[in-house]
């Protein structure tokens, strides 16, 4: 029982600095939201990194750079950030700083995305799965099922 109030207490200033960077996003003070938002991002904070991704792809106070927001968004999803997947789904489907599209990765992050409670994921699903072949539909599901299991092992 000791360990749940530590840990409450370690991860509750976190969460609230977080909130604290949202607001400051929302009233446009995005260089003060960034300065709040790094050191939980630096940290592993998921939440703080996907919302660095979300500052670098559209240029919030930081220069606009899709590559760093692509492996912002890459952090943040691997730890099972619902947003986070479908960014980086979003990232593959377009193919930006990659050099081509990768419609495959792109359905497996969407699936996962939409495992992970995302409400847009299903939507971004179903108009990727559109322009893919079957095999590439089979070989999604393949990595999708090597993902979840170790994503959201209970679901």
């Amino acid at each position: 029982m000791r360990f749940l109030a530590v840990l409450a207490l370690t991860t509750a200033p976190a969460f609230a600095d977080i909130e604290a960077a949202r607001d400051l996003m929302e009233s446009n003070q995005f260089e003060e939201a960034y300065d709040a938002l790094w050191p939980a991002a630096r940290s592993g904070n998921a939440d703080a990194e996907e919302l660095i991704g979300v500052m670098y792809a559209l240029g919030l106070g930081v220069e606009k750079d899709p590559v760093r927001a692509f492996e912002w968004y890459l952090r943040s999803a691997m730890k099972g950030h619902p947003g986070a997947q479908s960014g980086v789904g979003w990232y593959y489907e377009e193919g930006i700083g990659m050099p081509a599209p990768d419609l495959t990765r792109a359905y497996m992050w969407y699936v996962l995305s939409a495992i992970g409670g995302d409400p847009d994921a299903a939507i971004s699903q179903e108009e990727v799965v559109r322009k893919m072949t079957q095999e590439e539909i089979d070989h999604a599901h393949e990595l999708v099922n090597d993902y979840k299991v170790w994503m959201y092992p209970f679901r």
